[in-house]
């Protein structure tokens, strides 16, 4: 944990040290940048060969997972350029904070995304649903596997970084900060944006090789568009909650806010002191700062609050603002 403008009432702030930064991105940045930059890859090749097979085969339900792709890939385009522009103007001073946040806006871009191919999938399945038509089975299953194959191994290549531990950088004046911060946990929504796409393209191929494979059974060819509703609700409910989350992060809400915020409140109780004003805010994923002001009979200089609040692993960025009763 570091610090920024650490001061006690009337004294004169220190100045910015040369070295002093704001760069507060995830530890696996650029590892995850070339991950997803990969899957790309993967998904644009098969969403070629998914829609082609579908449109040739009859399939509504593998068209349906071959633009599932199409439109995974553009929102996955959003989250390679986020992680990129993030990296390149990371020390850049016009952002006050960095560009941690930038992540939280790609991701909750991309969950826009996912809603609405959530509506599209769901409004083509209900046409199919009026005006069935003949399906080739086989080709149809073969594909779709394919398909899920690909959709499987872009998912593991994601999940290696999501939910991942991040490290703590030194962003103080003093460069004082917490050993252990290697052990704090962040969420990377622009990760989970990419994650949840390739999720829904895999829903997709496995609803869709079920429905295949009981309308080729049962001739029931109603149940491939069946499929599509299902699985449009499933990433309709996908895309909210991302939303959601993402969403909070960009207004100063983020879920792990209140437990921070706690963990401040608690220490600083405990001196003894009055906690006058207190702000805590998400800057990156696992990096949070706070503006903490303190009035005390007795006041320490601001370092002294700092040193206590050390063991909130989460804080990387703290000004302090001391006041006598």
């Amino acid at each position: 944990m570091t610090s920024s403008t650490l001061h006690t009432a009337g004294a004169a702030p220190a100045p910015f040290p040369a070295d002093h930064h704001h760069v507060f991105l995830g530890a696996e940045h650029q590892r995850n940048e070339r991950r997803v930059w990969l899957v790309i890859a993967l998904t644009a090749g098969m969403m070629v060969a998914e829609i082609l097979a579908g449109k040739l085969y009859g399939s509504m339900a593998l068209v349906a997972d071959g633009w599932h792709m199409s439109t995974h890939a553009g929102a996955m385009l959003i989250t390679a350029l986020a992680y990129g522009y993030a990296r390149r103007h990371a020390a850049n001073p016009r952002f006050s904070f960095g560009t941690g946040k930038m992540g939280d806006l790609a991701g909750f871009a991309s969950a826009v995304v996912l809603a609405i191919v959530a509506l599209l999938i769901a409004w083509e399945s209900f046409l199919r649903l009026t005006n069935p038509v003949p399906i080739r089975f086989e080709q149809a299953i073969a594909v779709a596997v394919i398909g899920l194959v690909v959709n499987l191994v872009s998912a593991r290549l994601l999940h290696g970084g999501h939910g991942h531990h991040h490290h703590g950088h030194d962003h103080g004046h003093d460069h004082h900060h917490a050993d252990h911060d290697h052990g704090r946990h962040g969420h990377d929504n622009n990760l989970r944006a990419a994650y949840l796409h390739v999720l829904a393209d895999a829903l997709t191929s496995v609803l869709a090789i079920a429905a295949l494979l009981v309308g080729r059974s049962y001739g029931w060819l109603w149940a491939d568009p069946a499929m599509g509703v299902v699985g449009a609700l499933v990433i309709a409910r996908w895309s909210w909650g991302l939303i959601r989350d993402a969403g909070s992060v960009l207004l100063d809400a983020p879920a792990e806010g209140p437990q921070v915020r706690q963990e401040i409140e608690d220490i600083l109780a405990a001196t003894g002191d009055t906690l006058k004003d207190l702000h805590v805010w998400q800057i990156g994923p696992g990096h949070f700062a706070a503006i903490i002001s303190v009035a005390s009979a007795t006041p320490q200089p601001a370092q002294h609050y700092k040193a206590l609040l050390l063991p909130v692993h989460e804080l990387s960025h703290v000004t302090v603002e001391v006041q006598a009763f």
